[in-house]
């Protein structure tokens, strides 16, 4: 394609127009698909202006995109698609007196925030997704979020925009007073014409823009023409925010801050219903709470079934709905007031709502993530169909928000979707929801259709904005005239072909807007692909193309603060290597489109080639997307009846080896870190292989009695890690087992859990180890022992892995029910026990499989308990997971991964440090980095302190450098004598 070549021949940054970059970018958030025509990544602003520049020479559309996490499909087209979030994230500058900034588009919102605290600065509106969302997306969608109470919309943060239109003019605009104008049309030119256009568009249409746009604090609905009339500055950067791309592309932006406000207090308010929630409204609005939220009944009991913020809900006032009242401030004394005086005066009203108080900030922030959470935790609701955006953040007067809420409830029982869960913005009067619309059939899409049209009249009858945060695109653009009236629709389009006369920036979004029922991801003719699979996914149906299309696309996997996912994302800034990206891209292998080589597309391998496994996804992603599970499923197919990567047979097929290394481990060892064999088995030349012990932990325990305990009998798991190669790690589990009174058994023959074979995708390999281990276990399955697996990632294996892919087979769930962590063993059967206080200060790592899976918080009770003071790292993953490090092309991801936090977390800890890390791979990772402490096993720590000895883990010596020459020599001389052999016969004859 010419433009392409054009592109990659101007543009330093990336230029991709292959199938798998344009199936990544096919869907933002919403319930609309566009295949682009290719994606650019620029290096820098300069390199945007470039491929602006090739795409109008090529009368190509431009979609300037941010975090893509758009809800009315703003973030999808048929255009080449700029995404700078990956290089063009530069704070340029902070005028702290002035307390403003200027920045580029790509920077995400939490990052921008971050550098801003040294300042005691941040930006004000804070939307749920500020993980991922970037400024410049933010400034397309003018968001909002909880902080829009206090801080306003995004549209009140911008002072000035550099901006660059199709055709090429740029320039840094904003508030224009009389003299500034009739400078800019003395400079003739482009520009003038557009500044003298906006003046005669916005004299034509005054009085409509002065009568029709509603007064109210979320009117994020159609262009911002009221912030070109004369009392507002004819300013034309305001006039620009919100309008998605469709107008200009936003090269870099001055932003407005605001100060840190450090004293918080939150008040949750009960009542009898969400209802009687936003009738209190008004009451407290005088009080200037900084953000003023509502939930209701349903999104509770979601959230509580999902485990999230339970410690926090137990918490919430008697009622059916809540109002989240937060008051902020420089001192916390003052601010305890206002919530006090606010609860005094509510009092004094008739039916006095519930009052909590939740003075302890983690349960705070608990419940705000909980509120935040709130898209995920309503999209797959454990009763009823899964729900969609389509009409989800409509706003109305403050004061009649109950009323609307009413009749609001009322239209949505008239449609049977009364499923649908009420929350947001409840002090702007802006209600959040999703809603279980039929989008697979004609008549659902139909009836979609006619609920969308009577829920915009009935908010304009109220007064409202059909969109009061998330933005117009598609979702709403067609709904526009019911809300401003022909002519200002009118005034719409004139103003998008002043800025873009040929329709070339997203088109088809807010002005000349496709249809709401066109362009649906699913729509009438959804028809995937649906094949057979190895993991049964019941939680979708038992169907994997249900299961491919779980995300919703609110892009937390591409967030940078907190938790493990998306450890591959956090190193290369790669939607494709995002928790999403990978999503969209089995989304489209199995629409076949775009993707059309099914189980065997080497761009959905690629995509996947950088998933560490970690299972972050699965825990922290809102709708529990599994991509571990899809990535093993995929491999399993994509290499039937192929050649695997080597490290596919050599760390794949690690338990036989093992098993063999066992006889010989002194000469395994001599040989395995040397540069033929690493290379031999596809492992890094970096890495060091892990050293087999001298003698497994089986053979140890062997013909080892334990003695009868007053507790029952666990059985220990011999995993592969710990049985061959930190065997010590199992003895002292047993010291510590014993010592609780447990009477410790272990399997009658060799076991394994199949985790190597899951991790590589050989399935069928999985299956027949599991069913073996099955087999084995049958007697402690059937008499309901406990079984206790030290490794996190086998124990994750039996909880997750082998229910699902064994589904239905008993002995598979009896075994997730009855595997126990050494700190959940010691809990649930010995809560009396302590052994002696081990009185150190630790951090400790969780493996991701413990944090995903199992659940760390247990451990965490029990260390404290124990008496170590403990700090758990929120370091994410630590980027070895299993074969993923060890492989040579993934070395470099592996490190970055590490060094993301976990590193410098163990090196600000000091060496006196204790490290806890139960997981092989953690502790492989840490003891072949440059820091100095050595991780130990929960269990180690334990028998040290029952011992009365300092902790010190054991590990393997390596062998000396000649006895790795006389093995090396020996090796060769091995396979060369028979062929010296063979030759010296041939010379013979």
């Amino acid at each position: 394609m010419e433009l392409a070549a054009e592109l990659s021949r101007t543009v330093k940054g990336e230029v991709r127009f292959d199938a798998g970059s344009r199936a990544t970018y096919s869907t933002d958030a919403s319930n609309y698909r566009q295949v682009p025509i290719g994606v650019v990544v620029p290096k820098t602003v300069e390199d945007a202006v470039r491929a602006i520049r090739a795409c109008h020479e090529a009368g190509v559309p431009v979609l300037s995109r941010g975090g893509g996490t758009s809800l009315a499909g703003q973030c999808c087209n048929e255009a080449v698609v700029l995404d700078w979030s990956k290089y063009c994230t530069r704070l340029v500058s902070v005028d702290v007196a002035a307390k403003t900034c200027i920045v580029e588009p790509g920077i995400a919102l939490d990052e921008l925030n971050d550098q801003l605290a040294s300042h005691n600065l941040m930006v004000g509106p804070k939307p749920s997704t500020h993980v991922s969302c970037t400024i410049g997306g933010m400034i397309g969608n003018n968001s909002c979020g909880s902080t829009a109470q206090a801080y306003g919309k995004m549209v009140d943060s911008v002072v000035r925009l550099e901006i660059l239109t199709h055709d090429g003019c740029r320039a840094w605009v904003g508030e224009t007073d009389d003299e500034a104008y009739e400078r800019i049309l003395a400079e003739g030119g482009r520009l003038a014409e557009l500044y003298r256009g906006m003046r005669e568009l916005r004299d034509t249409y005054m009085s409509e823009i002065r009568t029709r746009y509603p007064k109210i604090p979320r009117r994020v609905s159609g262009y911002n023409l009221d912030s070109l009339l004369p009392e507002n500055g004819f300013n034309v950067a305001k006039a620009l925010v919100g309008s998605e791309s469709t107008l200009v592309t936003v090269l870099r932006a001055e932003i407005q801050l605001v100060d840190v406000l450090p004293a918080r207090t939150l008040v949750v308010l009960g009542f009898s219903d969400i209802t009687a929630a936003a009738d209190c409204v008004p009451a407290i609005l005088p009080h200037k709470p900084v953000a003023l939220e509502g939930v209701d009944e349903q999104l509770i009991q979601l959230e509580h079934s999902e485990h999230l913020a339970e410690q926090a809900i137990k918490q919430l006032p008697k009622g059916s709905g809540w109002l989240m009242v937060q008051f902020a401030g420089t001192d916390q004394e003052e601010v305890d007031r206002q919530a006090q005086a606010l609860c005094d005066d509510l009092h004094r009203k008739p039916s006095a709502p519930g009052v909590s108080f939740l003075d302890d900030p983690s349960r705070e922030e608990e419940l705000w993530q909980a509120r935040e959470a709130g898209l995920g935790a309503t999209a797959y609701p454990p009763q009823g169909p899964e729900t969609h955006e389509g009409w989800e953040d409509a706003a109305v007067p403050p004061e009649k928000l109950g009323d609307y809420l009413r009749e609001f409830r009322s239209l949505l029982e008239r449609y049977e979707y009364e499923n649908a869960s009420l929350y947001g913005h409840f002090g702007q009067g802006c209600v959040h929801t999703r809603i279980p619309f039929d989008l697979k059939t004609a008549d659902g899409v139909a009836k979609y259709r006619r609920f969308a049209k009577e829920s915009a009249e009935l908010v304009v009858s109220f007064g409202g904005s059909l969109s009061g945060e998330h933005g117009d695109g598609q979702s709403r653009g067609e709904l526009l005239p019911l809300m401003f009236g022909a002519r200002l629709v009118e005034a719409f389009g004139k103003f998008k072909a002043l800025f873009d006369p040929d329709d070339l920036m997203n088109p088809g979004k807010v002005v000349h807007p496709h249809r709401l029922d066109e362009n649906l991801r699913q729509g009438s003719d959804y028809r995937p692909w649906e094949p057979t699979t190895h993991f049964a996914y019941p939680e979708d149906d038992n169907r994997f193309a249900k299961a491919a299309a779980r995300c919703v696309g609110v892009g937390k996997c591409r967030g940078h603060e907190s938790g493990v996912m998306c450890p591959s994302y956090r190193a290369t800034r790669e939607e494709e290597h995002s928790t999403r990206g990978r999503a969209r891209l089995l989304f489209e292998m199995l629409n076949g489109e775009v993707i059309q080589d099914g189980w065997r597309s080497d761009a959905v391998h690629d995509a996947l080639d950088l998933c560490l496994a970690c299972k972050g996804c699965k825990s922290d992603c809102p709708v529990n997307v599994d991509m571990a599970t899809y990535k093993a499923e995929f491999l399993s197919h994509h290499y039937e009846g192929r050649l695997r990567p080597l490290s596919h047979y050599s760390m794949g097929w690690l338990p036989l080896w093992a098993r063999l290394a066992a006889f010989a481990p002194s000469l395994v060892n001599s040989v395995s870190n040397l540069r033929l064999v690493k290379a031999l088995g596809g492992i890094a030349r970096q890495r060091e292989v892990p050293l087999f012990a001298r003698q497994r932990l089986v053979k140890r325990l062997a013909g080892r009695t334990s003695p009868a305990g007053h507790r029952g009998k666990v059985l220990l798991w011999p995993d592969t890690f710990t049985n061959n190669f930190h065997p010590a790690i199992g003895e002292a589990a047993v010291q510590v087992l014993e010592a609780a009174g447990f009477e410790v058994i272990t399997p009658d023959r060799t076991v394994c859990c199949g985790l190597t074979w899951i991790s590589t995708g050989q399935l069928s390999t999985a299956e027949r180890v599991a069913r073996r281990t099955l087999e084995t276990l049958k007697p402690q399955l059937r008499d309901g022992t406990p079984i206790v697996v030290l490794e996190p990632s086998c124990a994750a294996v039996f909880r997750d892995d082998l229910p699902h892919l064994l589904h239905g087979d008993q002995d598979a769930h009896r075994l997730a029910h009855q595997t126990k962590t050494l700190a959940e063993i010691l809990t649930e059967k010995a809560p009396d026990w302590r052994p002696p206080t081990v009185g150190r200060q630790a951090v400790a790592q969780p493996h991701c499989h413990h944090h995903a899976v199992l659940g760390f918080d247990t451990d965490e009770k029990l260390m404290r308990q124990y008496g170590i003071d403990v700090d758990v790292l929120d370091a994410g993953c630590c980027g070895l997971a299993g074969n993923f490090g060890f492989e040579q092309e993934h070395y470099d991801v592996s490190m970055a991964c590490a060094e993301d936090k976990l590193l410098p977390s163990l090196r600000e800890a000091g060496e006196a440090t204790l490290v806890l890390a139960d997981g092989f791979s953690c502790r492989t990772q840490i003891d072949q980095s440059d820091v100095n402490q050595r991780p130990m096993h929960l269990a180690e720590v334990l028998a040290a302190a029952l011992h009365g000895t300092q902790p010190q883990p054991e590990r393997p010596s390596a062998p000396s450098r000649a006895a790795r020459t006389a093995v090396a020599a020996a090796a060769v001389a091995a396979a060369a004598g028979p062929a010296l052999a063979w030759l010296f016969r041939r010379r013979s004859r």
